[in-house]
């Protein structure tokens, strides 16, 4: 009888170890800036629009540290690896998002300019489904599975997966409790940090 063998997790780097806390905080500095902006009213462009774009195009590379890591963590399974890869896809079409706000933040004069660009934009086939629903959607799809196979493998505790969903959720009810979802998420990605990090340092004999 043979017995599969599973190889041992990666060491984790101190950037996949930092990646737990940076990735989620940044995304609370682009929640605040979201909110911030639209103290006037609209939103869009101008520099609170700008840096909170850039600030969660940084918070998506990342997560994609991230999800490596936990997949790491996982063993590389066929599971954790193909839902890796779905969740590389979804920060893959969200990054396209945030980067095309971006431009047309820089293209346009004022708010009310913005929206015939987006218009543009979206007019290309494809781009509405995968660029602005579906797409991003693979994203926390997989950071909630990935989050969950860990709890599976009490590598994490189980309040850790109900955390990230709560994170995932919360947009979706209003995108101002942003800087709530991702608080949330520092609290359950602290103690993936922590080890981590603890993995990464090598131990002095």
């Amino acid at each position: 009888m043979s017995v599969r063998h599973v190889p041992p997790a990666a060491p984790p780097t101190t950037l996949a170890a930092c990646s737990y806390l940076a990735a989620p905080l940044l995304a609370l500095v682009y929640g605040v800036l979201r909110i911030v902006d639209g103290f006037d009213g609209s939103r869009g462009p101008g520099a609170a629009w700008t840096l909170g774009h850039l600030a969660f195009m940084a918070a998506l590379v990342l997560f994609a540290v991230m999800l490596h890591d936990m997949r790491a963590l996982l063993g590389r399974t066929r599971m954790a690896t193909v839902t890796f890869a779905a969740g590389i896809a979804g920060i893959g079409f969200a990054f396209v998002q945030f980067a095309v706000d971006v431009v047309v933040g820089f293209m346009a004069a004022d708010h009310e300019a913005m929206g015939p660009l987006f218009d543009q934009v979206q007019a290309v086939p494809g781009v509405s489904l995968l660029v602005y629903q579906a797409g991003p959607v693979l994203f926390y799809a997989a950071l909630v599975a990935l989050s969950a196979q860990l709890a599976a493998g009490r590598h994490v505790r189980p309040w850790m997966p109900l955390l990230v969903l709560a994170q995932t959720v919360l947009p979706v009810i209003s995108l101002d409790l942003i800087p709530v979802g991702s608080a949330l998420a520092v609290v359950a990605f602290l103690p993936l940090a922590l080890r981590a990090r603890s993995r990464s340092v090598p131990a002095h004999v």
